[in-house]
């Protein structure tokens, strides 16, 4: 007999990881000048931001989809505008990288996030430096420089946007734990727009009149509204499917298939993009890189569950947390930890998507499973 929940659960798999590889192999079509030719990164991210904080407002203030939270003066300034400050900054410089450097190529470096994401904890007392976890780091990093290596269209223009992208994505991650689960204030994908969408958008204005105005107003590129509307509608479909994924699933479904979702977008990106070439050195050093990446995972995965399953192996918890119900408890439990990682309690950083700013939490989990439930049900 087909089990239909796990069939769901496989079902919102394939949708995250579709929109995830179509979203960024979509954003790199446009912005190439190979192609669509829209070589403005930050108007192309400012359009992303003012369409998702439009339908963030209309959900919640409109159709009442979702409650908005209780938002202060003084949490605003303190926590969501530096969070959108860094937000704005990964995008911005993410989507820049475009410009230069392959989709495979971006994908090996972001490889790299753990290892930022690991040090900006440190250095922000978010993290305890581990030996294990900095010896994983080390061979992360040496797998990077590998694949760098045989990189055959190596730019380095390109590579530092990323690498500053990453850096700012693990701040951004960073200031999350630090100051908004602090205060017990969550949330998720939807409430996080209404709130930082707009705020992002501040803060790429002003880069934009500096940078990208001048040139648009002398450029003969033509704008289509068809190719940016997908484009956008795309990308909050991606946010709305990380909604749906972790509210379905555990940590571990989501690290495997965040692994499977790189590699497919690494091949992808060399068939639909053909001048993309990967060598064998490429594969080698990004080989290497994964394998400190994944052993990672599975060190934070168990750090997380060790005291609930002890004599659970990987596989076992994989079918436990396809299995997982959350209490109506969990549901009010604020995260204040010092793992930003651990159990149920997982954060954006596992999925590595740039379009998604914050979602972190047990009531996301809950009411993630809820809406889940209600579709299966519905079906």
């Amino acid at each position: 007999m087909i089990n239909k929940s796990l069939v769901l659960t496989y079902f919102y798999l394939l949708i995250y990881i579709s929109l995830s590889s179509g979203v960024i192999l979509y954003n790199k079509w446009v912005l190439s000048p190979k192609y669509f030719n829209f070589p403005f990164p930050i108007t192309l991210t400012m359009i992303h931001m003012a369409f998702s904080g439009i339908v963030a407002f209309f959900l919640i203030r409109v159709f009442k989809v979702v409650a908005p939270v209780k938002m202060t003066f003084e949490i605003y300034a303190t926590c969501v505008i530096p969070i959108s400050a860094f937000f704005a900054s990964s995008l911005w410089f993410g989507n820049t990288a475009y410009l230069h450097i392959s989709v495979a190529f971006i994908q090996m470096l972001k490889a790299l996030m753990p290892v930022a994401t690991f040090f900006m904890g440190v250095m922000c007392g978010t993290d305890k430096p581990r030996c294990d976890v900095f010896l994983n780091m080390v061979l992360v990093s040496v797998g990077v420089v590998i694949s760098s290596y045989g990189e055959i269209h190596f730019n380095i223009v390109g590579t530092v946007y990323q690498v500053t992208g990453i850096l700012a994505e693990a701040l951004r991650l960073v200031l999350t734990q630090v100051l908004l689960q602090k205060k017990g204030l969550t949330l998720n994908p939807i409430t996080s727009l209404y709130y930082i969408a707009p705020c992002s958008f501040v803060f790429l204005f002003v880069p934009w009149c500096l940078l990208e105005k001048p040139g648009m107003e002398v450029s003969q590129i033509q704008f289509n509204f068809w190719i940016f509307f997908s484009n956008a509608l795309c990308a909050l479909a991606l946010n709305l499917s990380i909604f749906l994924v972790i509210g379905r699933t555990g940590a571990v479904t989501v690290r495997v298939a965040g692994v499977l979702k790189d590699w497919i977008l690494i091949a992808l990106s060399t068939v639909v993009f053909p001048e993309s070439t990967i060598t064998g050195l490429n594969i080698i050093g990004y080989a290497i890189a994964l394998c400190g990446v994944v052993t990672y995972n599975w060190i934070k995965v168990k750090d997380g569950r060790a005291p609930q399953l002890p004599s659970d192996s990987i596989p076992e918890r994989l079918t436990k947390d396809w299995k997982l119900e959350k209490k109506p408890s969990d549901m009010f439990t604020p995260i204040i930890n010092n793992d930003t990682n651990v159990g149920s309690n997982f954060n954006s950083s596992e999925l590595n998507d740039e379009e998604a700013p914050l979602i972190s939490s047990s009531r996301l989990s809950h009411f993630g499973r809820q809406l889940s439930n209600s579709s299966s049900q519905r079906s």
